[in-house]
């Protein structure tokens, strides 16, 4: 059994039965005792202190210290310090959230501040069921920091508020701000008069010349092969509508069987069964796919913004990587070319029984400051959810394009959430049928099959909480 099933089972029947199910089930039912004395620290609120911050009360800050590193979190700790001089801040920086913090939250002493991200990460399902994370509501009406006449949830980018919110409440702050597309590099095509490919039929014809050229039109994360769902799903509903990712998230009936889902899958095969994947590529981690793609040897790779961030150290000057929508089916596509799938992530969340709430609150609404947001970006070369937090950064070329494209796609980006729902959904059931399509062990009819079939296992297990998001 691995971790992910004792969080659910404990979900399921509340018992305290291991130390992995006792993560949840102690903050659930309160623990047995007062350790964790949730909100200790309180303050008075005043116009000055909208949160009710005390001002000597200790805030604990755990950051996940992956690609962003954790001096972005130490620059938010010196703005609060400077806010709360009596405030004494403990950092501290994993990259394994889970393992760390599973005997704190049994105990009922967790952190204040938790970055729950990376592999380690706890899942969401499992902490939003057990009412072990806080609402965040109250900070979205506060004020913003340094924007006059506006509140925190004025700020912010559109879906910002949706993805994080579980039954209408805002529980996650996902602070980044990502564009999922397709990368290539601007000088590799200028040099060989290679220009990016709006269609399908486009694509193709260009992937030909391509590898005529002798280099990979594709590569991918094979050990994450999850990486291409991406492209797949957005190809998808960018041809049959924002119902195609609607249906997938609720977990409806035949949502991965759709005609959108079919037209998406055939295509997508074709760059497998023509070979225009780079040789050895279901073995490679994503570092070593990206790397693969930054030393030239294959013209494509589907990822993220963080791309350029996480490659900063092995990217060629002058390499100027792109980032681009998924090519239109054809003029019967529902959304245009320039549609991109752009969404908040990173995510951040409050244990509900830390001692400092109102401290954690503040220290999201420093994070959410036009300040906080244009340091993070200076420092990481990533955006953030803070609307106009750009203003005056000088972006580096790859993230320069993502803004760009993220302007381009306007009303017109798209989204989906059943990843944050469900976590093993995407983590492990698409991840494995990803694996099988890409590898070309199996065809576009049977890695529907296997994606419905991990949906439908979720949707029948009555131990996982389910969601709906709204059409």
């Amino acid at each position: 059994m691995n971790r992910r099933d004792i969080l659910r089972r404990s979900a399921a029947a509340g018992l305290l039965a291991t130390p992995a199910a006792g993560l949840l089930a102690g903050c659930a039912t309160g623990g047995g005792d007062d350790k964790g004395d949730a909100g200790a620290y309180k303050g008075t609120k005043s116009e000055q202190n909208p949160l009710g911050v005390k001002e000597d009360a200790p805030l604990e800050v755990v950051i996940f210290n992956g690609g962003f590193g954790e001096e972005y979190a130490k620059a938010h700790e010196a703005m609060y310090t400077e806010k709360y001089p009596k405030a004494k801040i403990n950092h501290s920086a994993t990259q394994e959230i889970a393992k760390t913090l599973q005997p704190r939250f049994v105990d009922g002493t967790p952190p204040d501040v938790v970055n729950n991200s990376g592999k380690d990460q706890i899942d969401f399902n499992s902490l939003v069921s057990q009412n072990a994370i806080a609402d965040l509501g109250e900070l979205l009406a506060a004020p913003s920091l340094d924007v006059p006449g506006k509140t925190v949830k004025d700020t912010l980018l559109p879906g910002a508020v949706e993805v994080g919110s579980y039954d209408g409440k805002f529980m996650v702050l996902n602070y980044t701000y990502t564009a999922y597309g397709i990368w290539h590099s601007t000088k590799l095509f200028a040099d060989r008069g290679w220009q990016y490919a709006k269609t399908w039929d486009e694509h193709i014809a260009l992937c030909k010349k391509i590898k005529a050229a002798g280099i990979a039109p594709w590569t991918y994360a094979g050990k994450h092969p999850r990486y291409m769902s991406w492209p797949v799903i957005a190809t998808a509903i960018k041809f049959g509508g924002a119902s195609v990712a609607t249906a997938i998230d609720n977990l409806e009936p035949n949502a991965w069987k759709s005609d959108a889902m079919k037209a998406a899958a055939d295509a997508w095969h074709q760059i497998v069964k023509d070979g225009f994947i780079l040789a050895g590529s279901p073995g490679l981690d994503h570092v070593q796919s990206q790397t693969a793609w930054c030393q030239g040897k294959a013209a494509f790779i589907s990822c993220g913004s963080w791309l350029e961030s996480e490659q900063k150290k092995v990217t060629p000057e002058g390499f100027n990587m792109t980032i681009q929508p998924t090519p239109s089916l054809g003029s019967g596509d529902k959304l245009p070319f320039e549609a991109i799938r752009g969404t908040a992530g990173e995510p951040f969340m409050l244990p509900a029984k830390a001692k400092n709430l109102a401290g954690g609150l503040e220290y999201f609404r420093i994070m959410l400051s036009k300040k906080g947001a244009q340091d993070f970006t200076k420092k990481v070369s990533s955006l953030t959810v803070v609307a106009g937090s750009t203003e005056g950064v000088e972006l580096p070329f790859g993230l320069s394009t993502v803004s760009k494209a993220l302007e381009a796609s306007g009303s017109n980006g798209f989204n989906w959430v059943y990843n944050n729902f469900y976590r093993k959904l995407e983590r492990e059931l698409v991840d494995a049928a990803c694996g099988e399509f890409f590898s070309g062990r199996i065809g576009p009819a049977e890695f529907l099959d296997m994606c419905q079939k991990g949906a439908d296992s979720i949707a029948q297990d009555s131990s996982i909480k389910k969601y709906k998001r709204a059409a």
